[in-house]
Order: C-alpha cells, then sequence, then structure tokens
C-alpha cells in the first residue's frame, strides 16, 4: 500500500552501539521537490499580488514617474511643490549625518515619486470602479448609442489596454446596490399580476403596502447598513442559507452535471480518456493558480466579471456539519482521489517536482482498472453518506472519521484537487435507442449508483467504460458559468491539444516506478447501518428523477436573430407557451441570471413569467390574428430582456426580498408579506448554459464536437427543470427533469410541448412579410463595446 511505503519513509531502530537511522531517498526526494514546488507558487503568487494591486497601472510605471521627477529636479525645477524639501526635513536624524546634501535630497524625491506613483495608482483604479458602476450602456445594446456611452466604452479601453490577470479587476468591481423598497415590491406586484386572481392580487397588494409602511423600512436600514461594509450583501447569506443550510441530500436537489460531446469520443479507452482529461483539468487549474486566465467579460463587450468564483474551483469540499455545512479549500494538492469498483484510490499527479504526463495518467488509471483487490468492508457505499441526508453524515464523519486511519483516508478524499470516478457502465448517444440512452445518461451523471460520486466535492469527473465522460458539480461553491467554463476548456485541450495516438492512447512517456495509489479503511460495523439508510433515502430520491435529453435541430439562433428576436428571449417565450399548453395554465417561472458584474456577485432571478409573454401566448392559443401575435410576442422579446438587463445591474426582485427576509429571522420579527413571497413554488425553473470559449471549438470544420450542456434536478415536487444550452447557430440542446410521483408532469410531454412551441413560434415570425419587420438599418449595427 502507498501509505505503508510513506510510513517507513523513516526508519530508526536503538541497538547496542546507539540509534541506527535509516532514511528513504525517494522519500526525501519526493519531498526536497514538493517544498520547491510550494515555493514556486508562493513566489508566483507574490509576484501576482503585486501585478494586479497596481492594476491598471504596471509596475515598471514606478520607474518612470522616479526618472520624470529626477529630471525635472535636475533641470532645477520642482514639480512636489516644495513637498521633497519638506520629506527632507523629515528624515530621520541618522540619515542626514550618513548622507551627503545630494544623497537626501535624492531619496527625499525617491519617496514623494513612491507616494505620487501609489495616488496615481488609487486615482486610475477610483476611475476605473466609476467607469464599471455605469451600467445605462446595457439597455442600448440594440439601439442607437448616446455620446456618454461612446464616450464611456473609450476611456474604459484605455485603462483595460494592459493585459489583466484572471483577478486584475476584483478590487475595481463596483458593490452590488440596494434597491429602493418602493422599487421591489412595485416590480414585484407586476411580477404576479398574471398569476393571481382580482381578490388575490388586490390581497397581495394590501400585503405589500402594510410591509411598505412598517417593518420594510426598518429592515431596509439594517440592509444598507450592512452593504456599507460587506462586499457584497447577498451573496455570503445566499451561500450560507440557500445552501450550506440545507440538511436535505444535496444530490438531486442541488448538484447538477454537465455532458460530453454529443456525437463525438475522442477515445473508447476508458483509462486513455482518463489520462487527457485530468491532464487538462489540472493544466486548467495551473492557469487558475497563475492567475493566466483571461478574465471572464460580458459577450461582445470589454466588461469585466467577477472571478471570485474560481478561488474555491479545486482543492475543495463541503464538509457536513449539525446545523450548517462548512466549505473547506486548501491552497494546493497534488493528488486526486479515484473511486472504481467499491474502492477508493490516491492517484498522485506530481512526480519529482513536474506534473505527470496524460500517458502517465492513464498507466497509473489502468493500473487502478486492473487492480483485483476487492472492496474493503463498508468501503463500496461509502459515498452514499454524501448522497443522503446530511445531518446523519455529520454523525457519523465526527464519531467514526475523526482520528485513526479513517479520519488519513476520508482526508485523502476530501484535500483532493477533485473526484475521479471509473464508471463500469457505458453511456451517451449510442445504440437503438439515442433518445433513451441520453436521459439514462445524464440521471447517471446526476446521481449514478448514489454511492459511486463524492457529492461533497466542488465537482467531481466521471470516466465511462467506452471513453465517455461527465461531470458532477457541488452548488454552493459557485454557480453554472464558472464550472462551465472549466468544461469547456476540459473538452478543447482534451480533443484538440493533447490529443491520442492511432491505437486511442494517450501521448508521451511512462515512468512505471509510480507508486501504487490504494486507500485504507476500517469502517465499524456501526457505520454500516447509517450508510444503508442514507443509500435508500438517496436511491428514492434518484428513482423519482424523470430526466429527457433533446437536441432541437430545426433551427437555432442564426434563424432567430434574423427575425430581430433575441435568442434567449424567444426561447423563455417558448417555454411559456409549452408549459401553458402541458399544465392549461402559467406558473411562478425561474430563470437564472448573473450578478458577476459586481464584486462577489453570484445570481439574481428574471421571472420570465411576465404579463407580455401571458398575453402573447392567451392571443396565440385563442386565435388572435397573426399580426396581432407577432406584435405581442416582440413587445413580451423586449420585456423579457428588459428584465434579464434590470436583474443583471442589480434591479433585481427575488435577492432583496429574501435579504430583507434574513434580516427580519436576526431581528425576530414575523412579516406575513415576506413569508408568503418567499414560500412561493417555483414550479418551472430555466436555466441556459453559456458558451463562453466558442475560439476553442472550430465548430466549422469540426461540426461534430458540440457540447450538449448540462442540467439539474426540478426545484418543485410538481414542477420542471429545464436547462439548455445554445450551440452554434443551428442547434439548442435541451435537458428537462421533473419527478414521476407527480403525476401531473411528465418530462418526455413537456419536451414535445416546448418542441412544438418552439416550431410554433418561428413558423408565425417567418410568416411575417419582410416589409413589416422592424429593421436597425445602416444607422443601428450590432455593438461590440
Amino acid at each position: 500500500m502507498a501509505e505503508a511505503h510513506q510510513a517507513v519513509a523513516f526508519q530508526f531502530t536503538i541497538t547496542p552501539e546507539g540509534i541506527d537511522l535509516q532514511l528513504s531517498y525517494q522519500a526525501l526526494n519526493q519531498i526536497y521537490h514538493s517544498g520547491v514546488r510550494s515555493w514556486k507558487r508562493r513566489v508566483s503568487r507574490m509576484r501576482n499580488r503585486v501585478i494586479k494591486g497596481v492594476y491598471p497601472a504596471s509596475p515598471s510605471s514606478w520607474l518612470f514617474v522616479v526618472i520624470a521627477i529626477l529630471a525635472t529636479l535636475y533641470m532645477r525645477s520642482d514639480p512636489s511643490m516644495g513637498l521633497i524639501d519638506k520629506i527632507q526635513q523629515h528624515l530621520p536624524l541618522s540619515l542626514h549625518v550618513s548622507l551627503s546634501s545630494q544623497g537626501q535630497t535624492m531619496l527625499s524625491a525617491l519617496v514623494f515619486s513612491t507616494l505620487l506613483w501609489l495616488s496615481l495608482i488609487l486615482a486610475l483604479r477610483f476611475c476605473l470602479k466609476l467607469l464599471l458602476s455605469y451600467h445605462q450602456w446595457m439597455f442600448e445594446m440594440h439601439g442607437p448609442v448616446s455620446n456618454t456611452t461612446k464616450v464611456w466604452v473609450t476611456l474604459l479601453r484605455l485603462l483595460s489596454s494592459r493585459k489583466p490577470l484572471l483577478y486584475s479587476y476584483q478590487t475595481s468591481l463596483p458593490h452590488l446596490p440596494v434597491p429602493t423598497i418602493k422599487d421591489t415590491l412595485s416590480r414585484y406586484l407586476q411580477s404576479v399580476r398574471p398569476l393571481l386572481s382580482d381578490p388575490a392580487y388586490k390581497r397581495m397588494t394590501e400585503l405589500a403596502n402594510g410591509f411598505e409602511s412598517n417593518l420594510g423600512n426598518r429592515l431596509q436600514r439594517y440592509l444598507k447598513l450592512k452593504a456599507l461594509w460587506a462586499t457584497n450583501y447577498v451573496s455570503d447569506w445566499w451561500e450560507e442559507y440557500i445552501y450550506l443550510r440545507s440538511r436535505g441530500p444535496i444530490m438531486v436537489n442541488s448538484n447538477y452535471y454537465g455532458m460530453d460531446f454529443l456525437f463525438v469520443t475522442p477515445t473508447s479507452v476508458q483509462a486513455a480518456r482518463a489520462g487527457n482529461t485530468i491532464t487538462a483539468l489540472l493544466l486548467y487549474r495551473r492557469k487558475v493558480n497563475r492567475e493566466e486566465l483571461k478574465p471572464s467579460r460580458v459577450p461582445g463587450t470589454v466588461i469585466p466579471l467577477c472571478a471570485a468564483q474560481y478561488e474555491r474551483m479545486f482543492n475543495t469540499t463541503r464538509t457536513p456539519g449539525l446545523e450548517t455545512d462548512v466549505l473547506q479549500h486548501w491552497q494546493d494538492s497534488e493528488y486526486v482521489a479515484v473511486y472504481h469498483k467499491g474502492r477508493f484510490f490516491r492517484l498522485w499527479v506530481y512526480n519529482a517536482g513536474r506534473l505527470l504526463s496524460p500517458r502517465e495518467i492513464e498507466h497509473q488509471i489502468q493500473r487502478i482498472l486492473d487492480d483485483p483487490s476487492p472492496p474493503l468492508p463498508g468501503e463500496e457505499r461509502l459515498g452514499a453518506l454524501t448522497a443522503g441526508d446530511r445531518v446523519p453524515w455529520h454523525q457519523m464523519r465526527k464519531q467514526y472519521f475523526s482520528s485513526g486511519i479513517n479520519k488519513r483516508s476520508l482526508d485523502i478524499i476530501e484535500r483532493a484537487a477533485f473526484f475521479v470516478t471509473l464508471d463500469d457502465e457505458e453511456q451517451g448517444m449510442k445504440g437503438d435507442d439515442p433518445a433513451g440512452n441520453l436521459d439514462r445518461y445524464a440521471k447517471s451523471l446526476l446521481h449514478g449508483k448514489c454511492y459511486d460520486r463524492w457529492f461533497d466535492k466542488s465537482f467531481s469527473i466521471v470516466i465511462y467504460k467506452n471513453g465517455k465522460n461527465g461531470l458532477n458539480a457541488e452548488h454552493s461553491w459557485a454557480d453554472a458559468p464558472t464550472i462551465a467554463h472549466l468544461w469547456e476548456f476540459t473538452l478543447a485541450t482534451d480533443a484538440f491539444q493533447l490529443g491520442y495516438t492511432d491505437d486511442e492512447h494517450c501521448k508521451g512517456d511512462v515512468d512505471r516506478m509510480l507508486p501504487h495509489p490504494r486507500t485504507n479503511w476500517k469502517i465499524p460495523c456501526q457505520s454500516l447501518l447509517q450508510i444503508c439508510t442514507s443509500l435508500t433515502v438517496a436511491q428514492s430520491l434518484a428513482d423519482d428523477v424523470d430526466c429527457h435529453v433533446f437536441p432541437f435541430r430545426e433551427f437555432g439562433k442564426g434563424r432567430v436573430k434574423k427575425l430581430r428576436v433575441s435568442p434567449d428571449a424567444f426561447i423563455q417565450i417558448s417555454l411559456q407557451l409549452a408549459y401553458y399548453r402541458d399544465r392549461g395554465g402559467f406558473c411562478l417561472t425561474y430563470e437564472a441570471s448573473m450578478t458577476r458584474l459586481f464584486r462577489e456577485g453570484r445570481t439574481e432571478t428574471v421571472r420570465s413569467c411576465s404579463n407580455e409573454t401571458c398575453a402573447f401566448v392567451k392571443a396565440l392559443e385563442g386565435g388572435e390574428s397573426a399580426e396581432q401575435c407577432r406584435r405581442l410576442l416582440r413587445l413580451a422579446s423586449e420585456g423579457h430582456q428588459n428584465l434579464y438587463r434590470m436583474a443583471m445591474t442589480g434591479a433585481g426582485i427575488d435577492r432583496h426580498l429574501f435579504c430583507l427576509y434574513v434580516v427580519s429571522k436576526y431581528l425576530g420579527v414575523d412579516s406575513p408579506f415576506l413569508k408568503e413571497v418567499l414560500s412561493e413554488p417555483w414550479r418551472l425553473s430555466t436555466s441556459q448554459t453559456p458558451i463562453q470559449q466558442i475560439e476553442l471549438f472550430d465548430i466549422k470544420n469540426h461540426p461534430d464536437y458540440i457540447s450538449l450542456g448540462g442540467g439539474f434536478g426540478p426545484v418543485a415536487d410538481d414542477g420542471y427543470g429545464v436547462s439548455y444550452i445554445i450551440v452554434g447557430e443551428d442547434m439548442i440542446n435541451f435537458h428537462v427533469s421533473s419527478k414521476y410521483s407527480c403525476k401531473e408532469t411528465d418530462s418526455h410531454r413537456f419536451g414535445a410541448e416546448i418542441h412544438k412551441a418552439l416550431q410554433d413560434i418561428m413558423a408565425l415570425m417567418s410568416a411575417e412579410p419582410k416589409s413589416a419587420a422592424p429593421s436597425r438599418g445602416p444607422s443601428q449595427p450590432k455593438k461590440q463595446l
């Protein structure tokens, strides 16, 4: 065993002649290289702190300022207006004695230059923060651009001309503003109007007015006080109360998944696919650690997005607690945890200070696949503890995994860079039933066998027997766009950069003296009962999930854009039409929008079921004229885009109301209005998976390399979860989930309704006379801010 070899790296025996000390050269060599790598990483971080600390200036600009000041002094001009002389007068007495008058002047000029340089940096960063606080540009993306926005774009480009590091913009991003109570309540009442009858709406209006005039203003004052000192007044409470304090299973209810390419599997060799996938992930981690990734930006613009979520991507685990879980993050990890046929392994990915080649990782993975050793007692289904309820897992962890060999083995999993499952099944769109296989593929990634994933890890990679892969991500540390960015890089690097040999193996040489990665456990019989209980809870939850994945190929965003309609609005309106046909009415609809224009921003809710959208659906289903339906559709599209923009710029509804509710709980006061608002079920929960690095994929020359995107479980027991990804110009992939236990929902039926709704709306808009279609004209080109 690897642990046994490490345990005897240092041996000593006491003999009559003294102590006989025996050292393992291999262990010492590993310690040396690990220390060197750690120090290199520290130096790199210190260098990056300096570079991003002075951004948008550069460290070399200090020398320019010093030379300029000294040059003016040489020309007998004092640019400091007497400050250099004052600095010279206040130099320590020892310097007056040891330095000549000219030396004192030079030192004083150097101090003044440094202070001037720091002042200029603070001024530049303040200007950048002011520029990034301007959001009116978003409401001008598809219309005439004002002179103010033109000047703003020019200044922002000037201040962003230097190549930034990943976190260069962090301190310059504005803080999320707190909306006024009046505005939030007004927008809330408008959002629920189509869902309520006249008496119910009147009652809700009275509740809202009572809240505003009494308790609301008091809670708002506390919230504004928090916003003054907190980096983001929402994110910490959102992470704790929405995610970490949940005591139910995080499998299905919180975790989400991402899929492999739809049509292509780069290799059918499981170990080889694992080798390249693990290597690509570690190369991405290296870029994150060195801050070499380009900061994410709003597509088509130079506006940066918050990168805080990247910090906990690797070496992170959610550990269970009695009342709340804790996210634990380690600075580094030199191995990954691997699960195969009921056994856990520690796979070292560094040797002698270097990252193993893909071929060496493949070799180690193959050793795991060929390992004939059976699981230790209780080891096979240990992962079920992470799939069940959180409190029993906390109790088991505290009682049986807090010391000894079990703690060491648990630490191997929790401190790993990430978790890898070598699945013994085959998945993907294959065989005689491609549609059904995609559904099974989704369920496998979402929950697997309920014990062969470690759902607490920040993300887990699944490599299937036929070479297909995918991931399962824990939700509390970050949102889907962050993990999607990682997954895009991984798929592209695997297929187009690392590649495979002609016989489908990884490239590179192999050092066959690498250590064997098996781990040890001594799981007591008392914990086996809880493992079985957690597995039963998780299995019941998994069996109830109805997943349906389908690619929509009739058209994509290319044809939608020709209609002068937002692709996202087109899809969201289609979802409302599909739901109306499926359930005979409308429901509260959740669409995830980001707030990463602000520091530490996460998400906001776009309430997609709007008055305009409902008016269009009713008109279409009620047999109104095509011209009237088209007019209402365009109004619904513009209305939806406006809601999305407001959510992105901090004028959303739900996060503000959520934080007011948290404040009320801290103060020990009850609000009937807030209690009712936060108990409303989201029967239709939707999210778009963005493609952020399209330049990594050559869809024109390699059209088969199309990602399926990812999905999540239903939020409400009687509702649907819908995720979609717009791929290229001609395809949209959908992931629909619901629960079998609800007789009113059916994922396949709803998928068919989505398919039909998309076609019906396209047919309606395509029949519009060209002369009647609105056109931006030559004076309204597509903006590239």
